[in-house]
């Protein structure tokens, strides 16, 4: 069965056509802005304000290594009634490295590289637009990360779910292994579900 990397999506009157490509680092400031209004607009159900203000000082955050590495994509919407410029609306990834969540400014990292034949690729980096929460577009950067994770030779797959990205990581078939803490810099901390899924 084809997996499909393009989808078109009826919004009102107008199609708009979504398709997943791989990041490069001319998008970085658009996924900044999506990372933003993601955390913003999606988890204020599930975090308080100073959660979620210090999560994105601290957490949250583009990571340039997945860029780098070529493992994490975007999904772009192109009006096709007025070929209007494209926008990105959706991003995620996988990760060969150890590190299981976190941006650039997370400080506790681990690039070092993982090994498929005995370690869970990680699932990275997930996030939304608000305006196109539930139009199929994180299944379809998830289904693309799942099977270029697979082609690499993983098995297994880990993550570091927020609590609201739980819901639709169990219907795709992951299962929880642990509740984590994660400190933030205002002393709070940030509850995490570590999940993972067999391929």
């Amino acid at each position: 069965m084809r997996h499909p990397t393009e989808l078109s999506v009826l919004t009102g009157v107008r199609l708009m056509r979504i398709r997943i490509r791989p990041a490069v680092f001319e998008d970085i400031p658009a996924l900044r802005k999506l990372i933003d209004a993601s955390v913003r607009g999606l988890q204020s159900r599930d975090y308080t304000p100073s959660q979620i203000e210090a999560a994105l000082k601290t957490v949250y955050g583009v990571d340039s290594q997945l860029i780098a590495d070529g493992t994490y994509f975007v999904a772009e919407v192109e009006d096709t009634e007025e070929s209007a410029e494209s926008a990105i609306v959706g991003c995620g990834g996988w990760s060969k490295r150890k590190t299981l969540f976190g941006g650039d400014h997370w400080n506790r990292r681990q690039d070092d590289l993982l090994d498929p034949q005995r370690d869970a690729a990680r699932i990275r980096a997930f996030f939304v637009h608000p305006s196109w929460a539930r139009h199929g577009i994180g299944g379809m950067i998830l289904e693309t990360s799942e099977r270029a994770a697979q082609r690499a030779g993983f098995t297994r797959l880990e993550m570091g779910a927020t609590l609201s990205g739980v819901p639709f990581y169990q219907a795709k078939g992951y299962h929880g292994l642990e509740h984590l803490e994660v400190g933030l810099s205002n002393g709070e901390t940030l509850s995490i579900v570590r999940m993972a899924k067999q391929l």
